[in-house]
């Protein structure tokens, strides 16, 4: 394995430096690079990103390296507390409440003790890794991690009290009152409304350059937005959206990038970002990301959001990471961050959290982006959160075992499309949420509904935004023939709408999803699809055949649709004289007090050589809940999730992911699906491994390698474990019967690798092989031999090439 990482960073609290001599921080420095040394291998640069408080050791640094450093010393919420934390909590007791001392007796930091850190970190790092060393250190906007007089006390105007946390973050766009304080930048004091943003830059161009550090970290969704971490904001309410206000904002927010920038011209700013997705941003709290991005302010795009191991919702964590790398400063590379451990809470998610299961490794590491001239963009900066735990502890079983997944994973990364390319209207969304025709709700609809999609087992993780999709269809035309383009439905006569079109007529997928009022008359015609009254509330489904099962009791019957949550009510009907055809097939309608909607339908017009496109109006089954940072999704017992349908599409237009499970509320299965070397790679999360998923593609059943399936009406069936990735090279066509697909050793020069299909009944098999391999197929495997060659044909589909057997029955060996 060659170098993998630009940048591998481990993030870390000053817990583990419990002796803080000379000698005892050159020892934990060196354990620290030392458990960490296999992955530190494949990297070209090295960061230590330091948590030493919540950021307000730069906000109180006066210059003197000798003052004394609030330090994050605590196990809970330490910001906000009234009274002194406790040196020891009861057993039992509630971090929420309250903050404990990690330890009876923490060292007492100073900020000349805090830059013996940093360059000893460095020295060490670089004498052992023999590479470059950076540390940088944090900020943070809201109560967590130490004490802050700073922001509770003496500055509360930085404060918004209808934010998350009851009012406990400070907002980017601020400004300070005046004080008297001694500050490095500001030794008379802080002027009257002095913009955080002015005083923070100050405060951190000598913080940084004093101490050492190398770069610094916004944490938490500071520097985008008002509210970085709900689903309301400075322009959503939670009942209505304001877009009048929205430049306004996006100024503001871009001002406090400035306003650093001039203060702290040099050192490097990297994010978090939030925990939504580009377009919840844009219409809830007017974050412009493209201004942001394209404003030369040396920053790097935020990287995965954490929040899916604690609240579960995976399909937020991926939608929200490529919702984001649709477009990055400079066309090419993004993070991805792993929570490994909790400095504070007393959680170490990979132990606690994921179970150590990888399904938070294996699916956001088959997340791939497309660039402008059609290169396969994928992470190549890596960051733990944290490799210490809430006792300053760092075990190394954490770091062997998520080490050995992610090298696994980093060996097949995409290098291709994936069989799903979300179409990303990045800049059109910033045009609907800024330009002179806003549409907040259509911006806000269409992440939340892709999370949803996800959640229900949507098999999304490549991303292009609607520019790249175009300048890379005109290097690589045939780049995408074996991917299904998912869009929102295009605005009329848009160069989007122009090469979807296109796309199709010449043999290729697309689905599109979302209102059709935006659309052509062109694009309505061919969907065979008219306007009627919007409809919202309550709906029964009227479905010929819902892909998935339920083994006890049955599907719930209606569904909701909020038209606040959806850009409007369910609007289409079939257009006079549209019905189902050869070429036009209504998929599923609703129905409510006797009108009917369609909600569904895929079209294959004759002389398109195969091409389709399908739609769905794709319902996002959620609400606002006051005092809840996201949307809610209704009971999945109680009503059908409009979730679903961009999967049952799918499933129409021949790429089928079907659920058996057993009820109506047993959660979904998260599935992605990653190209590399001409092989399918699968990853998956399975909430409830009770679950069975089922497959067929075009080609037929996949065949996940190292595992035996059930072949059922042409679907490949399998019940996997809680996090799991498997590559797939092999898919049959086979009615029923029991298939074993493994692999063998090689025993032969020149053989590299040998897969064992057993179980084939009148099959049709086709194996994806590596580009160049040259193939032997065989029928008898026996004493690490195999013999009795049989006859094979090669061929090339939308997909790639493959080796082609026909009408074959009991074992076969591929090798090559």
């Amino acid at each position: 394995m060659t170098t993998v990482w630009r940048n591998v960073t481990l993030e870390m609290s000053p817990k583990p430096f419990k002796l803080i001599t000379e000698a005892d921080i050159r020892a934990t420095s060196r354990e620290v690079f030392l458990q960490w040394s296999a992955m530190l291998r494949h990297a070209e640069m090295v960061s230590v990103l330091l948590w030493t408080a919540d950021g307000s050791e730069i906000l109180d640094y006066s210059g003197d390296l000798a003052d004394t450093v609030e330090w994050a010393r605590y196990l809970g919420s330490a910001g906000t507390t009234r009274h002194k934390p406790a040196v020891r909590g009861a057993r039992g007791s509630s971090l929420h409440g309250t903050a404990v001392q990690f330890h009876e007796n923490p060292p007492v930091m100073t900020y000349g003790t805090l830059k013996m850190i940093v360059d000893i970190l460095k020295e060490v790092g670089t004498q052992m890794t023999g590479l470059p060393v950076r540390v940088g250190a944090t900020f943070d906007p809201g109560p967590e991690f130490a004490q802050s007089p700073f922001k509770y006390t003496r500055h509360p105007e930085l404060l918004r009290p209808d934010s998350t946390g009851g009012g406990t973050f400070i907002c980017c766009y601020a400004t300070l009152n005046a004080d008297n304080e001694v500050y490095a930048g500001y030794p008379q004091g802080i002027p009257q409304d002095t913009p955080l943003g002015t005083f923070l830059g100050r405060q951190s161009q000598h913080f940084l350059s004093d101490l050492g550090f190398d770069y610094i970290w916004f944490s938490n969704g500071f520097g985008f937005g008002y509210e970085t971490w709900g689903s309301t904001g400075a322009l959503f309410d939670g009942e209505r959206f304001n877009p009048s206000k929205a430049n306004t904002v996006a100024d503001k927010i871009v001002g406090f990038w400035q306003d650093f920038r001039r203060e702290c011209p040099e050192y490097p700013i990297e994010t978090r970002g939030t925990n939504l997705g580009t377009g919840i941003d844009l219409a809830s709290d007017g974050v412009p990301l493209k201004r942001i991005y394209d404003g030369g302010f040396n920053m790097t795009p935020p990287p995965n959001s954490p929040w899916a191991a604690i609240d579960g919702d995976f399909g937020l964590e991926m939608a929200g990471y490529m919702s984001h790398m649709a477009e990055v400063p400079g066309d090419h590379g993004f993070p991805f961050r792993f929570y490994l451990h909790d400095p504070w809470w007393i959680n170490s998610p990979w132990f606690d959290r994921y179970g150590r299961e990888p399904h938070d490794l294996f699916l956001p590491l088959s997340v791939a982006r497309v660039t402008a001239d059609g290169s396969i963009d994928i992470a190549n900066r890596l960051d733990f959160l944290t490799i210490d735990n809430s006792y300053g502890e760092m075990p190394v079983q954490g770091s062997n075992e998520v080490t050995a997944h992610i090298l696994a994973a980093r060996l097949t990364p995409p290098d291709q499309p994936g069989p799903l390319v979300w179409v990303y209207p990045f800049n059109e969304y910033h045009a609907l949420t800024f330009g002179a025709a806003p549409d907040l709700p259509l911006v806000y609809y269409g992440d939340w509904t892709m999370r949803e999609a996800i959640n229900a087992g949507f098999p999304l993780n490549t991303v292009v935004s609607t520019e790249k999709l175009l300048s890379s269809l005109a290097a690589k035309p045939r780049m995408y023939d074996g991917s299904v383009l998912c869009a929102p439905v295009p605005a009329a006569e848009s160069p989007l709408e122009a090469s979807l079109l296109a796309f199709a007529e010449a043999g290729g997928a697309v689905l599109l999803y979302g209102p059709t009022y935006p659309a052509s008359q062109r694009l309505l015609d061919l969907l065979g699809l008219a306007q009627a009254q919007p409809l919202e509330g309550e709906f029964t489904l009227q479905m010929p055949t819902i892909p998935d099962q339920v083994r006890h009791g049955s599907w719930p019957a209606t569904f909701l649709h909020r038209a606040l949550f959806n850009a409007g009510g369910i609007a289409e009907i079939d257009a006079s004289g549209a019905a189902t055809t050869g070429e036009r097939t209504r998929l599923a309608t609703v129905g409510q007090d006797g009108a009917q909607r369609t909600v569904a339908v895929l079209v294959r017009p004759q002389g398109w050589h195969g091409g389709q496109i399908g739609w769905t109006r794709a319902t996002n089954s959620s609400k606002y809940v006051r005092g809840r940072a996201l949307l809610q999704s209704d009971d999945p017992a109680e009503y059908q999730l409009g979730g679903r349908w961009l999967r049952w599409v799918l499933d129409a237009m021949g790429l089928s992911f079907r659920y058996d499970k057993p009820k109506a509320g047993t959660r979904d299965a998260l599935v992605a699906v990653h190209r590399n070397d001409n092989a399918f790679f699968f990853s998956g999360y399975m909430p409830d491994t009770t679950a069975e998923l089922r497959m067929r593609f075009p080609q037929g059943a996949p065949l996940l390698l190292g595992y035996e399936t059930e072949i059922e009406d042409g679907f490949s069936t399998y019940r996997m474990p809680r996090g799991w990735q498997r590559e797939c090279r092999v898919f049959v066509e086979q009615t029923s019967g029991i298939i074993s697909c493994t692999e063998v050793c090689s025993v032969e020069v020149d053989i590299h690798r040998r897969i064992w299909l057993r179980g084939l009944q009148d099959a049709t098999v086709r194996a994806y092989l590596p580009a160049g391999a040259d193939p032997v197929v065989q029928r008898i495997w026996h004493g690490d031999e195999a013999h009795d060659a049989h006859p094979f044909s090669t061929a090339q589909d939308r997909f790639g090439s493959y080796v082609l057997v026909e009408d074959v029955s009991g074992n076969l060996v591929i090798s090559w």
